[in-house]
């Protein structure tokens, strides 16, 4: 044998070796996640109150309910394939309580105060053309109230938006017996709405104290406005509003305006937050004023602390999963409730930092434990606990983790966030090989190739 025939069977197998590997990762990771599949990627959804007896989670005390969003998963429930989201509830025993699948999207989930096993939440349903005024696509925000126990929905309060992507709205408080604080992405604005007479009785402008030019493209998705909250200050009705794609939480006073000096985050500095999610305003009766939020492009979860008239950051916490967190409860026994999308878990972590509870589930966007009061409103701050932070040490960190935190990070989670849900960093990077490979293959091959190709008509080959 030629020593350049035994050389092209070398290299011939190494690269097959190599493109083998990378195959091997994905398989295993598809055939993994099919193994430890969550209900909202399952075959066994059913109808609103389909309970089990079966352990899908691990037991923990009290109700956990889970809102997920669907996008990064295609299932097949017998009609065809299709994106999926539910709205599910988890006993203490870890069984199914209660599971919903009826709306495209599910976001904020409240419990209802006076109840045990009832809860407020927020729906997207897109709407095809031929239901919408404008002949386009659009989209049917809403909120209901579901009894976990009996299953009895009652709707609460709806409208529809244009499109289907960012107008879509994330949160709605209630603030009284008739009134929802809602943040309306569509529109860029926080308002209030009597859901007896559907009148709007306030309402904040984005645009009265930001400029167009800032924060995301407008009008398309210019402030992504997703979390609203009504607190006071200083005796003062306030609302904290979640300006995502200004990387702020700002604070509105309901008869002043924005409070400025209250203002935590600026528009591009990612140090402090970067396209946050949910924050959580603990007051200074809990160990505040603190602001508790996921601090989801920066992968962690993060709080600060108001002291001498400005915020100072008094908590941190992250290990190598959490990639795009969106959520976070801080609990009565100090312990924290997190929700991370892309790493398709909710999490319960100790007051030492440790990882207490996890439960598997497909791209979550809101959780609550229910008994523990709405959000963190049960919870005192970190520095009142002295909760120490928790950040992955560099010679416990992977690979993988060290190669991602070289990329861009809203390149990493929005990759992530189209991939199918069992596409984790390593198979991704298996993924990313494998193309890699394939295209060095092909161009070894083209180089060593014993014939030439001209660009003639008719095409002609010719052997060298």
């Amino acid at each position: 044998m030629s020593p350049a025939l035994l050389a092209g069977r070398r290299y011939r197998a190494a690269f097959a070796l190599a493109a083998l590997c990378c195959v091997a990762i994905l398989v295993g990771g598809y055939a993994t996640a099919g193994a430890d599949a969550s209900l909202a990627r399952s075959d066994s959804a059913g109808e609103a109150d389909n309970r089990t007896n079966d352990t899908v989670v691990p037991p923990r005390d009290n109700v956990t309910v889970v809102a997920t969003d669907s996008t990064a998963f295609v299932t097949d429930v017998g009609d065809g394939p299709r994106k999926r989201a539910e709205l599910v509830a988890f006993a203490p025993n870890g069984s199914v309580y209660y599971r919903d699948e009826s709306h495209t999207r599910y976001w904020d989930v409240d419990p209802v105060a006076g109840t045990a096993a009832t809860v407020e939440y927020v729906y997207a349903d897109h709407l095809a053309p031929e239901d919408c005024s404008s002949g386009s696509a659009c989209t049917r925000n809403g909120v209901e109230r579901v009894n976990l126990t009996s299953g009895n929905v009652t709707r609460v309060y709806s409208r529809i938006t244009p499109g289907k992507h960012s107008t879509r709205w994330h949160d709605a408080d209630r603030i009284g017996e008739d009134r929802l604080l809602v943040a309306d992405i569509d529109q860029d604005r926080a308002f209030v709405v009597n859901t007896t007479t559907e009148q709007l009785t306030w309402s904040w402008d984005a645009q009265t104290d930001f400029n167009t030019s800032s924060g995301g493209s407008y009008p398309e998705d210019w402030t992504h406005i997703n979390d609203v909250e009504y607190v006071e200050l200083d005796g003062r009705e306030t609302v904290m509003v979640s300006v995502r794609n200004h990387d702020q939480v700002v604070f509105v006073d309901t008869e002043t305006g924005l409070r400025e000096n209250w203002t935590l985050g600026s528009d591009g500095d990612h140090d402090t937050l970067y396209e946050q999610h949910n924050p959580d305003f603990i007051p200074a009766e809990r160990g505040g004023p603190a602001v508790l939020v996921a601090d989801s492009e920066n992968g962690r979860v993060v709080e600060y602390q108001r002291r001498n008239g400005s915020w100072e950051r008094s908590w941190e916490w992250r290990d190598q999963r959490l990639t795009w967190v969106r959520d976070a409860d801080r609990l009565p026994n100090g312990h924290t409730l997190i929700t991370d999308s892309n790493g398709d878990r909710v999490l319960e972590v100790a007051r030492n930092g440790s990882v207490v509870w996890s439960s598997t589930v497909g791209f979550p966007y809101e959780s609550e434990r229910l008994g523990t009061g709405d959000e963190s409103a049960g919870g005192r701050s970190a520095a009142a606990l002295g909760l120490p932070a928790r950040t992955p040490s560099a010679e416990n960190r992977s690979a993988v983790s060290e190669t991602t935190t070289l990329l861009p990070k809203p390149l990493v989670n929005g990759v992530a966030y189209l991939l199918p849900a069992w596409v984790g960093p390593v198979e991704a990077l298996a993924a990313v090989g494998l193309v890699v490979v394939l295209l060095v293959w092909a161009v070894v091959e083209w180089r060593r190739r014993s014939f030439e190709v001209h660009l003639r008509w008719p095409v002609q080959i010719r052997n060298r």
